[in-house]
């Protein structure tokens, strides 16, 4: 029996290379979770990941200044950045050692701004999928580069519901990237648009306002509603799955 090189599995779960590849470590999602390493959303995406069967591997991005430390992980954007970086880093890595791997990329409110640095240090087309829930990001912040970085592009989802998190909180704290403007999770994005080059990389920028007809799902619009496991398997998981 042959078995993972890169995650050890060895079992029926798992259809393995010959290559010592298997499909789950060909479809990477890594997830950067909001502000106090709480790790709700990457745990609830990996729950629903397990309980489905589907051939994609979750990996939790620690990137909190510890668990509870919500402020300091709301309001420390070098810190954000820098933690882009490293990430950035790692999945330079993993596509060395996967060249054929399908990444993609999850943040959840401060979250958000990790992932978008780690895009921003990548050369174009590396990540295929960039999913942002209730960015705590200010709705005019620079798209662009983690755009050309996104093969597919960006989805975002935002609701106006949000008014405690990013609302009352971003005016008081700021933004994750350090502005007193209207969060992107609440508003969604106004991108910049200097040329037709610029207009080519908006279209791939998809926004999901929250609406009513997802509420059967639990996802009544709040600012921790977009991880709840229903929400995640009907209107994000399928954005993860590979093209192919």
């Amino acid at each position: 029996m042959i078995v993972c090189a890169l995650c050890g599995c060895a079992g029926q779960r798992h259809t393995v290379y010959t290559t010592q590849q298997c499909i789950r470590c060909n479809n990477i999602v890594f997830v950067a979770d909001g502000a106090g390493d709480f790790q709700l959303t990457s745990t609830a995406l990996r729950q629903v990941i397990a309980e489905d069967g589907l051939p994609i591997d979750i990996q939790t991005v620690d990137w909190s200044h510890g668990w509870g430390r919500v402020i300091s992980d709301q309001v420390d954007f070098c810190y954000a950045k820098a933690e882009g970086r490293r990430l950035a880093g790692q999945i330079a890595a993993r596509k060395a050692a996967c060249p054929k791997a399908s990444i993609s990329l999850v943040g959840h409110s401060a979250g958000t701004s990790v992932v978008l640095s780690a895009a921003e240090n990548l050369p174009p087309g590396v990540i295929d999928e960039i999913v942002l829930l209730a960015p705590s990001i200010s709705c005019d912040y620079d798209l662009r580069p983690a755009l050309c970085s996104s093969a597919r592009g960006i989805d975002t989802f935002s609701s106006k519901r949000d008014v405690l998190a990013l609302g009352l909180g971003t005016a008081i704290l700021g933004t994750a990237d350090r502005r007193w403007a209207p969060a992107a999770g609440r508003v969604g994005f106004r991108p910049t648009v200097d040329g037709p080059a610029d207009e080519a990389l908006v279209a791939k920028l998809r926004v999901h306002p929250w609406d009513q007809v997802v509420a059967w799902t639990g996802n009544h619009g709040g600012h921790d509603d977009s991880y709840r496991k229903s929400y995640l398997r009907a209107y994000v998981v399928p954005l993860l799955m590979p093209a192919n």
